[in-house]
Formats: C-alpha cells, sequence, structure tokens
C-alpha cells in the first residue's frame, strides 16, 4: 500500500515540476509580447490577465510543491482532512476538498 501511494506522490509531484515549467515558459513568452509594440498581437488587457493567470499558476505549484516537502499537500486547508487523490489528479495545486472549496 505505501508503495502505491509513494508512485501517486512521485506522479503529482513530476506534474507539478511539469506544470511548474510551463507556467514559467508561458510567463516569460508573455512578458516578452507585452515588450513589444504590438504586444504580440495581444490586446493590452488580455496579455495583462495572461500574465496574472501565469504567475497565479507559478505560485500555486510552488506552494504545492512547498508543502509536498513539508509534509502537508494534500491535507484541506479548510477542514484538515484528506483532499482524495483523484481531486489531487486533476488539480494537483488543489488546496481545499471539494467540499471546502465550494463554501469559500
Amino acid at each position: 500500500m505505501t508503495h502505491t501511494l509513494n508512485d501517486r506522490t512521485e506522479m503529482l509531484r513530476e506534474l507539478l515540476e511539469r506544470q511548474f515549467g510551463e507556467h514559467t515558459d508561458q510567463l516569460t513568452e508573455l512578458t516578452l509580447h507585452a515588450r513589444q509594440r504590438d504586444h504580440g498581437g495581444h490586446d493590452p488587457d488580455t496579455l495583462r490577465r495572461l500574465i496574472e493567470v501565469a504567475q497565479r499558476g507559478i505560485a500555486d505549484t510552488a506552494q504545492a510543491l512547498r508543502r509536498m516537502s513539508e509534509g502537508s499537500y494534500g491535507v484541506c486547508d479548510g477542514c484538515g482532512q484528506d483532499i482524495p487523490t483523484a481531486r489531487l489528479e486533476i488539480l494537483p495545486s488543489a488546496r481545499h476538498c471539494v467540499p471546502c472549496q465550494q463554501r469559500s
């Protein structure tokens, strides 16, 4: 059983690291667009929002990786119960179980 749990944790860690890299690459590209006269073909407001989304993705994945290293990953910030693995597989940076997320 522990081996399976460790495998899932490692899979989630790899997924988070991959997402962190993707968000970082996206932020780099968007930052370059922001410096161009035509904003890389983006409306300035849209570009600003895309940058904010990329920054939030970086922050969320970094926090999840930190929680993983601290041993608190997968525990709901709201109720303290374990977040179901199925939810973490869909949203690896989740900080809340579904009922707590719906309440907030």
